[in-house]
């Protein structure tokens, strides 16, 4: 089975500072990846490098078979990725925001489930308002609504759970674990927040100084958290705590 996503030797500087150093990893359909790390350590970088927005000084990354650089079309259409807050078009409304995104991915329309998500995000009383007059929260949703339409391979979400209330925060968690069991989606999310990488994600991978420090599956993941009568956060913490 073609994997979703391998990352191979990639390597990206910024002038004379290494910002990500010789990374491999492959996940599969299905995964779900929490990307953790402290500020820094080259996450962001690293989402940006897989969505085709910064090209890396080497290495290859290949998203469900197509290599970025050298079949970035397919590659991207396979692809949904969080687009930044700033970045929305605040001239638009957010119906107006996602029939764009349906358009670029071939589909005539919204698809009904996209739909269905905004309701249970509470996003649908905002949908045919201006971007411009959201607030932080909508916005966010909106972002997410974006990288979801029409269930791409790889799901690339950046801090989705930032400014959502409670009852939204759920309700995306639930709408992941769908996508991830039911459609066969890989996501990864590069999140701080490691309370909930137990609840909801299959794999961790975690960066420091731009290299991996851990990279544990579902099976590792119950090993280390058995063997050491620790919860997962806390045997993250005290890891990068011992750096």
């Amino acid at each position: 089975m073609t994997a979703a996503l391998n990352v191979e030797c990639l390597s990206i500087t910024r002038g004379q500072r290494p910002v990500l150093q010789d990374l491999h990893f492959s996940l599969n359909r299905g995964e779900m990846l929490a990307l953790v790390g402290p500020n820094g350590s080259g996450k962001s970088t690293l989402m940006q490098c897989i969505a085709g927005l910064l090209k890396p000084q080497s290495g290859r990354i290949l998203i469900d078979g197509c290599s970025l650089d050298e079949q970035l079309v397919e590659a991207r259409a396979r692809l949904g990725f969080m687009v930044s807050q700033e970045q929305l078009p605040g001239l638009l409304s957010g119906r107006q925001c996602l029939e764009l995104f349906a358009r670029s991915r071939g589909l005539a329309e919204i698809p009904p489930e996209t739909l269905q998500q905004a309701e249970y995000l509470g996003f649908s009383p905002w949908i045919d308002k201006w971007v411009m007059n959201y607030s932080l929260g909508t916005r966010q949703k909106l972002s997410i609504l974006l990288a979801l339409i029409d269930a791409p391979p790889l799901i690339l979400l950046d801090e989705p759970l930032n400014g959502l209330d409670p009852v939204s925060a759920l309700a995306l968690k639930k709408m992941l674990r769908k996508l991830s069991s039911k459609q066969d989606c890989c996501i990864v999310m590069a999140t701080h927040d490691l309370a909930i990488i137990e609840q909801l994600h299959s794999h961790v991978i975690v960066l420091l100084d731009g290299r991996i420090m851990l990279d544990w599956d579902q099976a590792r993941i119950r090993q280390e958290t058995s063997c050491r009568g620790q919860t997962l956060e806390e045997v993250i913490v005290q890891a990068l705590s011992a750096t």
